[in-house]
């Protein structure tokens, strides 16, 4: 049988054998579905990419009030949707190393204040114009505006000045900073003609694929770029991303073969779903955490006492074990974890304990009227139950948490970052200093908790400009601190990114640093 099995596969991976004739044989062979399938997945995926065909994504993160202006992208479809059109400077890739895109190299000076990136020539936009380093410098212009809301503008807050010489976008800097070119690889920063100035949400950029359709909240159609400068990526002819927030209906979706990847699979069907023929789980632990958050500048929450009382009040472990279910960790309300490099495992981890949530509660001096927190099934998988488990923990202690549910579209353009107090989620950065300019910093857009606080500014700067590893290790560890005892973030958990694929889906690569192989499906995959 294993000369016949050889004989098989191989008629696979040379393109001479259908899979339906591979899963007939092999069942007459008595292997069962699964087996044959995973058998077949492995020799097609050896023959290498197989051009054409329409890629399909079922996502959750859509709504009707979305944009394709990258400056503004807060949920999966628009920033799925980025990755079609645009690219940027740099990649960060799945080994958490730079891969230069845009940019044919990378150089900085000695002292790290002085960063060039040499444009790559033979890049084209959709509209045929050349990559200029002045579209670079346009774009990055935009996304250091006050007007743009960006949620890239904290961490554009350390240039000094910048500018376009010949091939070159040269970048000077207030403060040394090494991690500049993760910076750079924020995937709002996709260069546009001009800088999108003129149109930003006109969804046109240098990348793999062109648009086709657009129907916010519904779905997005996308060709490939005929004129695209890397021929090892985007080989399919067409993707499409579909719509589905509903967990439920997005796994029906994949089960049907309507789509052929679902993003966010709730952790408690993940291995239901796995045990299915034709479909492989996929999951890649990282920097993403669920959280709670609250504004530090609106009552109650402008009180750290009672800040303080409801990070106690939350039971980490049993959240990690009813919503996450082993695909995750426990979070300790701070925004970085040991995905990150240099992170301070010392940091104690926060306990949850109902009398010190009670002691700290008296302390806030709360009126106890009831304490609203918005929720929604979008916000993240198992996020209503999450809220749920939250609210049974804190009226424990003594704390009047309700909920108040929230449909899923709009809740990124009118509950996040806009209410005091709500469930979210961030999909986390590859570097901390990243992670704390964009969501910390208090000048940044995204500063979702409101933290506003200049010493913790201070040591950020530092941060940046100190090239000692060790002491920067130390600066980074304050920071941590200041965020999990005074900052407005309930993090109870560190989630990994789950997705669920068809068997026809080939080339997947695990990538912890964002949501779907960080937003990189659609370059990187084919169909078998």
């Amino acid at each position: 049988m294993k000369d016949q099995l050889d004989f098989m596969t191989q008629s696979v991976t040379s393109g001479k054998m259908t899979r339906r004739e591979f899963m007939g044989k092999t069942a007459a062979l008595g292997i069962s579905a699964a087996v044959a399938g995973s058998m077949f997945a492995r020799a097609a995926e050896a023959a290498g990419p197989v051009k054409g065909g329409t890629l399909k994504l079922g996502s959750i993160g859509g709504g009707s009030t979305d944009s394709l202006d990258p400056a503004v992208a807060a949920s999966q479809v628009p920033y799925h949707n980025l990755y079609q059109f645009g690219e940027t400077l740099v990649n960060v890739t799945p080994e958490g190393g730079i891969e230069n895109r845009v940019a044919e190299s990378v150089e900085a000076s000695a002292d790290a204040k002085t960063w060039t990136f040499k444009i790559r020539k033979g890049v084209e936009f959709h509209n045929g114009k050349p990559v200029t380093a002045e579209d670079v410098m346009r774009t990055m212009e935009r996304h250091s505006n006050e007007d743009s809301k960006s949620g890239a503008l904290g961490i554009m807050r350390g240039i000094e000045s910048m500018k376009a010489d010949g091939d070159n976008f040269v970048v000077s800097l207030t403060t040394p900073n090494a991690d500049l070119p993760y910076l750079m690889a924020d995937y709002h920063l996709m260069i546009q003609p001009d800088g999108g100035f003129d149109n930003p949400a006109a969804g046109i950029g240098s990348g793999a694929y062109m648009l086709e359709a657009d129907e916010p909240g519904v779905r997005h159609m996308w060709k490939k770029n005929p004129n695209y400068w890397d021929d090892s990526r985007g080989h399919v002819d067409e993707v499409e991303i579909v719509v589905i927030n509903d967990a439920t209906a997005r796994m029906a979706a994949l089960q049907s073969g309507q789509v052929h990847i679902a993003n966010r699979v709730e952790p408690k069907v993940a291995g239901l779903l796995d045990r299915a023929p034709n479909l492989t789980v996929r999951n890649a632990a990282g920097p993403g955490h669920y959280v709670f958050i609250m504004h530090c500048d609106t009552a109650p929450f402008d009180n750290n006492e009672l800040r303080l009382a409801l990070k106690y009040a939350i039971n980490r472990e049993e959240m990690v074990d009813k919503v996450l279910r082993g695909y995750g960790s426990v979070g300790n309300d701070m925004p970085v974890n040991a995905a990150y490099p240099l992170f301070d495992d010392s940091i104690p981890q926060r306990p949850f304990d109902p009398a010190k949530a009670a002691e700290h509660y008296k302390k806030s001096g709360h009126d106890g009227s009831p304490i609203t927190l918005r929720v929604s099934d979008v916000a993240f998988p198992g996020a209503l139950d999450a809220a749920q488990l939250f609210q049974q923990s804190a009226n424990a202690a003594g704390i009047p948490l309700e909920l108040k549910r929230e449909p899923g579209d709009g809740y990124w353009s009118e509950v996040w970052n806009a209410q005091p107090f709500c469930a979210s989620y961030w999909g986390g950065r590859p570097v901390q200093d990243q992670m704390y300019s964009t969501a910390y910093l208090s000048t940044a857009d995204w500063n979702d908790t409101r933290f506003k606080r200049e010493d913790f500014d201070k040591l950020l700067f530092a941060a940046r400009g100190e090239l000692d590893e060790a002491k920067r290790k130390a600066l980074y560890s304050q920071m941590g601190m200041m965020v999990r005892d005074e900052g407005g973030l309930i993090c109870p958990m560190f989630n990994d990114f789950i997705e669920a694929t068809s068997s026809k889906v080939q080339g997947w690569v695990v990538d912890s640093t964002g949501d779907t192989m960080a937003g990189k499906w659609s370059h990187k995959c084919w169909l078998a």
